[in-house]
């Protein structure tokens, strides 16, 4: 069962229970301290063999004579007037194109390129040193190559699933299949810092000089925020949820079920890493309510929504109830359903 906070939740106006920062505690001391010495995120996986590099960039405007390149490179047996190509079109940040030669894409090459200033939020070192390890344990494709501004993968076979398909009880069990075995990759008996509390220091470090001025009646002020997400930092590493290995970034589309094989893959880990094992799980059941603009139909269904243990007990939180300033500065984004947590006892 979830250790109840020590102190109870801030209001509107937030207030730590501890008046004297604590050095361990602290919001952004440790994640200061990294900065000024240059590491931009905890240790990530070691490091494998080297990928195949090509000095090519490739314009994200206008992505196909790029990646014709790079298959000549890859694929120098591949005719260039047989090479297919298709555009995908669900990415959020980066342009992705297949090329391919034969009908059934058995093989087919992934150009990937990076959106503009994305190097900002993503280490892409670490990114591809996540490619390969979680390539060793067969949780991945393979990496083929990087390139100035992207990366070149194998195509998965399957298809991506949306909203509808990972509340199927048949699906989501193949998915927490596939988290578990991501979740067990060990970190080579080092003790590894969850990824979450750096990358938040990260994005807010960017954000705090660009908030809006038509907000600032809605939303906490800068300072307001930092006392929140110390508060937010202390007590939830109180809980001692595990730190393993996490995808950190499981939107529907990022999950491609195989139906020959029975099987789920996860891909896109421009944000995996080690992480509270919790965070892994519950950012994954936002998903359930679907990228954007839910219904009103899905909004019901999800706060109808039970887990139950073996004694039929429910845990339901409303996540607005304990962080009313998160509430608060959703709520100035635009409408959004309530934020149901539920936990599993």
């Amino acid at each position: 069962m979830a250790v109840p906070p020590s102190a109870p939740p801030p209001r509107a106006s937030f207030h730590l229970s501890r008046h004297t920062p604590c050095p361990q505690c602290s919001w952004g001391m440790e994640e200061k301290a990294a900065a000024s010495a240059g590491c931009r995120e905890p240790p990530g996986p070691p490091r494998a063999a080297a990928v195949a590099y090509f000095g090519i960039s490739v314009d994200p405007d206008d992505i196909l004579p790029g990646a014709l390149r790079l298959i000549q490179e890859l694929r120098p047996h591949w005719k260039p007037e047989q090479v297919r190509t298709k555009r995908f079109t669900d990415g959020i940040t980066n342009k992705l194109v297949a090329c391919y030669v034969e009908e059934d894409m058995q093989d087919c090459v992934l150009v990937r390129v990076y959106g503009e200033r994305t190097e900002l939020l993503v280490d892409r070192e670490n990114e591809v040193r996540n490619f390969q390890l979680l390539r060793a344990h067969s949780c991945a494709p393979k990496l083929y190559c990087t390139f100035q501004n992207g990366l070149c993968y194998e195509y998965m076979q399957g298809v991506a699933l949306g909203p509808e398909h990972i509340r199927e009880p048949r699906l989501f069990r193949l998915i927490a299949l596939e988290m578990a075995k991501i979740h067990t990759i060990h970190a080579n008996g080092s003790l590894p810092k969850p990824t979450l509390w750096h990358k938040m220091y990260n994005y807010f470090t960017l954000v705090k000089n660009e908030i809006n001025p038509s907000l600032s009646a809605d939303v906490p002020k800068v300072e307001v925020l930092e006392r929140e997400l110390a508060w937010l930092k202390e007590h939830l590493s109180q809980l001692e949820s595990p730190v393993v290995f996490c995808h950190n970034d499981l939107l529907c589309k990022n999950i491609i079920y195989d139906s020959t094989k029975g099987h789920v893959r996860f891909i896109d880990y421009e944000y995996a890493g080690y992480n509270y094992q919790a965070f892994d799980i519950g950012n994954h059941f936002n998903e359930f309510a679907g990228p954007s603009c839910v219904s009103s139909t899905m909004t019901a269904s999800l706060q109808c929504c039970r887990v139950g243990n073996r004694h039929g007990e429910i845990a339901r939180l409303t996540l607005s109830g304990l962080f009313p300033g998160v509430s608060l500065l959703l709520g100035s984004l635009g409408p959004h359903p309530e934020p149901v947590l539920h936990h599993r006892l």
